[in-house]
């Protein structure tokens, strides 16, 4: 089995090669905007949270920013040879949603990206927005937040959903998408009540609230994870799925 080479990134390491394939490629297929690039802190650790409607947000984001971005992302990439070694090459961190110590691992890495004074991104709603409202968010990335001291960073994402629709296999060529970027909530004020779930769910709201104003989504107060956001057929039992930013809120 190959080993990884002393000093190379566990996560993220052929982000400097994608990023330049990858930016005029999306610049050119799709006119990506920015707005609110200011808010975004010029060095130091931040948690950018964005809403979540299509498979081509995880895209869109790194190529909005003038920074590195790392992203959590569900450990079923890892089962496919086609994913398990680019996506985490490109930065993405798995984590295992079923919880454990492979949960917490993955929120200590993402602690150790934040450490670096990095940017972590991570979607509060846990999923895609398969109807394409924001859902409540899970409290993850307050506790990520609180755990390192990082502020929380609101950010909305407009067009990629019809770009590419949550069933569509490619994205349609040529459409304008949006990535907003909201002023930083911090967090120091509650470090001390990092675990009181009063204080969690405050600064999740407030994270939500920013989120919708910047999308300009209606708002659910359902997790988009919830057995009613993803109901099967009748005859169809589907488990419960937990989402990555639930995962996060349940460690530690």
């Amino acid at each position: 089995m190959a080993t990884r080479r002393p000093g190379r990134r566990e996560h993220g390491w052929l982000y400097p090669v994608a990023r330049v394939v990858v930016k005029p490629t999306a610049r050119f297929a799709w006119r990506v905007r920015s707005a609110g690039i200011d808010h975004l802190p010029d060095d130091g650790p931040a948690i950018l949270c964005p809403n979540h409607t299509s498979v081509l947000d995880s895209f869109v984001l790194p190529v909005a920013l003038p920074r590195r971005i790392t992203f959590v992302g569900k450990a079923e990439y890892m089962d496919s040879w086609k994913t398990r070694h680019i996506f985490p090459a490109l930065g993405m961190i798995p984590i295992d949603r079923s919880g454990g110590s492979a949960s917490q691992r993955a929120l200590d890495a993402a602690a150790g990206v934040l450490g670096k004074g990095e940017l972590f991104g991570i979607y509060p709603e846990g999923t895609r927005s398969r109807d394409g409202v924001l859902h409540k968010g899970h409290t993850g990335p307050a506790r990520l937040a609180l755990r390192t001291g990082a502020p929380l960073v609101p950010v909305g994402i407009i067009g990629t959903r019809q770009i590419q629709p949550p069933e569509a296999k490619m994205p349609r060529l040529f459409m304008p998408c949006e990535v907003r970027i909201g002023r930083p909530i911090p967090v120091e004020r509650y470090r001390d009540r990092a675990d009181d779930r009063l204080v969690l769910r405050q600064i999740t709201d407030e994270l939500m609230y920013e989120i919708r104003a910047l999308s300009g989504q209606d708002y659910v107060d359902e997790y988009a994870t919830s057995k009613k956001a993803h109901e099967p057929p009748p005859e169809v039992e589907a488990p419960i799925a937990r989402s990555s930013a639930d995962v996060l809120a349940s460690t530690g």
